[in-house]
Protein backbone atom coordinates (compact mmCIF):
# COMPACT_ATOMS: atom_id res chain seq x y z
CA UNK A 1 0.00 0.00 0.00
CA UNK A 2 1.05 3.69 -0.76
CA UNK A 3 -0.62 7.05 0.54
CA UNK A 4 -3.49 8.01 -1.50
CA UNK A 5 -3.22 11.58 -3.38
CA UNK A 6 -7.06 11.03 -3.74
CA UNK A 7 -7.32 10.99 0.18
CA UNK A 8 -4.92 14.00 0.95
CA UNK A 9 -5.72 15.32 4.11
CA UNK A 10 -7.25 19.17 3.69
CA UNK A 11 -4.87 20.38 6.69
CA UNK A 12 -1.47 19.38 4.83
CA UNK A 13 0.05 22.18 3.69
CA UNK A 14 0.74 22.48 -0.30
CA UNK A 15 3.75 20.80 -1.48
CA UNK A 16 5.08 17.29 -2.33
CA UNK A 17 4.90 15.36 1.12
CA UNK A 18 1.44 14.89 2.50
CA UNK A 19 -0.56 12.49 4.74
CA UNK A 20 -3.73 10.90 3.72
CA UNK A 21 -7.18 9.67 5.09
CA UNK A 22 -5.25 5.90 6.27
CA UNK A 23 -3.17 7.79 9.38
CA UNK A 24 -4.24 6.35 12.22
CA UNK A 25 -2.19 9.68 14.42
CA UNK A 26 0.45 6.88 15.82
CA UNK A 27 2.98 9.36 16.74
CA UNK A 28 5.45 8.43 14.47
CA UNK A 29 6.01 11.59 12.09
CA UNK A 30 5.94 14.13 14.57
CA UNK A 31 8.55 12.76 16.84
CA UNK A 32 10.49 11.61 13.89
CA UNK A 33 10.33 14.65 12.59
CA UNK A 34 8.49 17.33 13.88
CA UNK A 35 9.68 20.46 11.98
CA UNK A 36 7.54 18.95 9.63
CA UNK A 37 4.75 16.92 11.11
CA UNK A 38 2.16 18.03 13.63
CA UNK A 39 -0.88 16.32 15.11
CA UNK A 40 -4.19 17.48 14.57
CA UNK A 41 -6.13 17.57 17.67
CA UNK A 42 -9.69 18.62 16.40
CA UNK A 43 -9.15 15.40 12.99
CA UNK A 44 -7.29 13.29 15.15
CA UNK A 45 -4.28 12.61 12.31
CA UNK A 46 -1.34 13.52 11.77
CA UNK A 47 0.05 15.94 9.23
CA UNK A 48 2.49 18.53 6.87
CA UNK A 49 2.75 21.55 8.45
CA UNK A 50 5.77 22.61 6.39
CA UNK A 51 7.14 20.85 3.52
CA UNK A 52 11.04 20.28 3.85
CA UNK A 53 13.69 22.42 1.84
CA UNK A 54 16.40 20.76 0.49
CA UNK A 55 18.69 18.05 1.30
CA UNK A 56 19.02 17.20 5.33
CA UNK A 57 15.38 18.61 5.47
CA UNK A 58 14.15 15.91 2.30
CA UNK A 59 15.99 13.13 3.95
CA UNK A 60 14.02 13.33 7.25
CA UNK A 61 10.86 14.21 5.87
CA UNK A 62 11.74 10.85 3.97
CA UNK A 63 12.82 8.99 6.99
CA UNK A 64 9.29 9.65 8.78
CA UNK A 65 7.73 8.44 5.27
CA UNK A 66 9.45 4.79 5.06
CA UNK A 67 8.80 4.55 9.17
CA UNK A 68 5.18 5.34 8.67
CA UNK A 69 3.50 2.04 9.74
CA UNK A 70 0.60 2.60 8.12
CA UNK A 71 2.03 4.08 4.54
CA UNK A 72 0.27 7.39 5.34
CA UNK A 73 2.77 9.78 4.04
CA UNK A 74 3.38 10.32 0.21
CA UNK A 75 5.61 12.14 -1.62
CA UNK A 76 4.49 13.73 -5.15
CA UNK A 77 7.87 14.93 -5.70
Amino acid sequence: RMADRNDRLSINVTGKFYVDESCIDCGQCPDSAPEFFGRDDDSGFSFVHRQPFGGDENRNAMEALTACPTDSIGNDG
